[in-house]
């Protein structure tokens, strides 16, 4: 059995209509039945996906070629409307195993396994095996386990401080979210948190980690009544933006914990500006309107494109850790680390540096004019009890190993 799903056929759609999406589908539909031998079996299951049940092939490589040459074929470009289209499939590969299996796990397994086809990139293919489902069956669990980690009380919220590179003093924390799932143990983000925006609970998720960090910010706040107030910095997602409630949702949270706006700022990739211009242009305008800051994250890693920047309100750049972390060694890096400093200073907007872990990393900073910090150097992401006697201590982070040579 191979599965097929068109790549990216969204915006053939998108672009060109959905008359012209669908004489696509025929086209495709016929093409596919020109390679189909006798006794084989070509459907169409639904919008862009196919199955293509073939008698006789019992070995992944004759499958294998199969699916080359279906590929071979969708990369011809088709005649549509007087114009020239290109697509490509990903494809999934299931060989039937036990003699009692039932065709809808056939169907299933090549539905599975094009699923990992899509996820290594376009056009490609991958054979079905049995920890694919496993690990299936696994992020499913996953998912409505997620579903419940707020309800449960699950999820926890850490705070990396962000130091002032000159004074090495605490100026700000950012939040990071936990899941300490009651079987599996802690659950890193880099796990959870594409699930998350995959499945739309990221909207549950985002909503709770902006109430519980801005409760607590406020204990924070109140461990050094005077002076500059300490700045919360919270990641707001691609999907959080296009809620049309989230700048209600964010007004609600912050007359309900007493957070001054102007301490709070939301962090945005560059993706979720570009892709979603129209949309993020209108929901960070509104919340500039409520005195809130806005930062790009990552910045530097996502695209090229910088006009974006005099079209929104960007408050700060934060500098990827990708660059901070190679900058001692890569002249390149260095110049990039540079480059958006300067960047920063002539638009008016401040600039942190992520991922600082050593002292030679600072010193290079504080070389190049870096206002802001953040990363191990001074301090993991840590509980609340931890962040407080951050606070209270007031002492600067290791003010020897920061200082430059003379």
């Amino acid at each position: 059995m191979l599965f097929l799903d068109l790549d990216r056929f969204k915006l053939v759609n998108d672009s060109m209509g959905h008359r012209t999406g669908d004489q696509l589908l025929i086209a495709i539909a016929r093409r596919l039945d020109r390679i189909r031998r006798a006794g084989d079996t070509v459907a169409r299951l639904g919008g862009d996906e196919f199955a293509f049940l073939v008698e006789g092939l019992d070995d992944p490589a004759s499958a294998g070629r199969l699916a080359d040459r279906v590929q071979r074929e969708l990369a011809q470009p088709f005649g549509i409307a007087g114009q020239e289209v290109f697509t490509s499939a990903s494809i999934g590969i299931s060989l039937r195993g036990a003699s009692d299996q039932r065709p809808e796990d056939l169907l299933r397994d090549a539905d599975t396994a094009m699923y990992r086809a899509k996820a290594e990139g376009i056009a490609r293919q991958a054979v079905f095996d049995v920890t694919m489902h496993d690990e299936a069956v696994a992020a499913l669990q996953l998912q409505n386990d997620l579903r419940r980690a707020v309800d449960r009380g699950e999820l926890r919220v850490r705070y990396q401080p962000i130091v002032a590179l000159q004074s090495a003093r605490i100026v700000g924390f950012e939040a990071l979210v936990r899941w300490q799932h009651r079987q599996r143990g802690l659950v890193g983000p880099q796990e959870f948190i594409p699930l998350a925006e995959e499945t739309g609970v990221i909207g549950v998720v985002g909503r709770w980690v902006l109430a519980e960090s801005c409760r607590e910010m406020r204990a924070l706040q109140r461990l050094r009544p005077r002076g500059p107030g300490l700045s919360l910095a919270v990641n707001l997602s691609g999907r959080q933006v296009l809620q049309p409630d989230l700048v209600e949702q964010i007004a609600d949270i912050l007359q309900a914990t007493g957070l001054d706006p102007r301490l709070l700022r939301l962090e945005l990739t560059e993706s979720v500006l570009v892709e979603n211009e129209a949309a993020a242009s209108r929901c960070l305008h509104r919340l500039r309107q409520l005195g809130l800051r806005i930062a790009i994250d990552d910045f530097g890693t996502g695209y090229s494109s910088l006009s974006y920047l005099h079209r929104m309100p960007i408050d700060l750049l934060k500098i990827d850790a990708s660059f901070v972390q190679t900058m001692a060694t890569d002249e390149k890096n260095r110049r990039i680390v540079e480059t958006i400093l300067a960047l920063g200073k002539n638009l008016g907007v401040e600039v942190i540096a992520e991922g600082v872990e050593t002292a030679q990393q600072a010193q290079v900073l504080t070389r190049l004019g870096c206002d802001y910090v953040q990363g191990y150097l001074f301090s993991e992401a840590v509980d609340l009890d931890a962040a407080a006697r951050l606070v209270e201590s007031e002492a600067p982070f290791a003010p020897a190993a920061l200082r430059l040579p003379a």
